[in-house]
């Protein structure tokens, strides 16, 4: 490992509430010929597996794999099931997801499946960001393997998804929201992320009573890795009021980012009630009647 790369703590050692969903980037080079497991790069950029990606490692494009290409909507349960048999994937396979941007993509590959039962997940601590800071090896040769027997259940929204009118009701609750955009599309300055395209709304803000968490805080940006539980509790309860015991939903632009969150939250630091709204402001910002606030 070459010397300028910062070192991590192990995960066992972070103080989450479910270390076990993490995996390091070591485990996954001391299983990368297990047949048990099975890695999947997703990523915002749908360009960056072709380049080089860890070796055995399939793709999962999170826009025409997950999505219906008629309606704002996942997939079905048939679907999926044709998409991960078709990586070579069985019912005791374990997937491990990474990806770009600090697995912010990984992480919605990972709440998706979530939706539909998938529980043999697991997110490769650092992303592809570690890996490839590491020095480790990325190959351009797409595996190929034989037909999986996964077999996928019906689509469940209700546990960890919340739609718009669901949202509603949360705030006229007085209940947790967690914007987690860039402070500026919180201030509503910006209707996109800094350095990207301005579009996607029609109103800048946030949904009332939002506290602005931008999802990059979760992770150390020198390694690409999460911080440690006590870390991560003194940004989403020391300093922002979260318990683990409320409801609690988070939203972004399209669903992306706050799955990060909503990952961080619920396996890190052993939240049981959080959902991510995957509207988010794409559709909150263009609802008509919509209460919207700005500093």
């Amino acid at each position: 490992m070459p010397e300028t790369v910062a070192p991590v703590a192990d995960i066992a050692a972070r103080g989450y509430a479910h270390p076990e969903v993490l995996v390091s980037t070591q485990w996954v080079a001391d299983h990368l010929d297990d047949p048990k497991v099975r890695l999947v790069e997703s990523n915002e950029d749908i360009l960056l597996y072709e380049t080089g990606h860890i070796p055995g490692a399939v793709k999962i494009d999170w826009v025409a794999d997950l999505n219906d290409p008629l309606i704002r909507d996942y997939i079905d349960g048939q679907r999926l099931e044709r998409l991960l048999r078709s990586k070579g994937i069985d019912d005791d396979t374990t997937i491990v997801f990474y990806g770009d941007k600090n697995n912010w993509w990984a992480t919605y590959a990972f709440w998706v499946f979530r939706l539909f039962g998938l529980n043999n997940l697991r997110l490769m601590d650092g992303g592809r960001l570690r890996w490839a800071q590491e020095g480790r090896e990325l190959v351009t040769a797409v595996p190929r393997y034989r037909e999986g027997s996964v077999t996928v259940s019906d689509r469940d929204d209700s546990r960890s998804r919340a739609f718009r009118d669901q949202v509603l009701e949360h705030v006229r609750g007085g209940n947790s929201l967690v914007d987690v955009r860039s402070p500026e599309e919180y201030r509503g300055e910006r209707l996109h992320m800094p350095e990207y395209p301005n579009e996607g709304a029609l109103r800048g803000g946030h949904i009332p009573g939002a506290r602005s968490i931008p999802w990059g805080r979760a992770v150390n940006p020198e390694t690409h890795t999460f911080r440690p539980a006590s870390e991560l509790r003194t940004i989403y309860q020391e300093e922002n009021g979260l318990t683990p015991g409320e409801e609690v939903i988070a939203y972004c632009r399209i669903g992306e980012r706050s799955s990060h969150t909503w990952f961080a939250l619920t396996y890190l630091l052993g939240f049981d009630r959080v959902r991510n709204y995957d509207g988010s402001w794409t559709e909150w910002g263009n609802l008509v009647r919509s209460p919207v606030e700005k500093p």
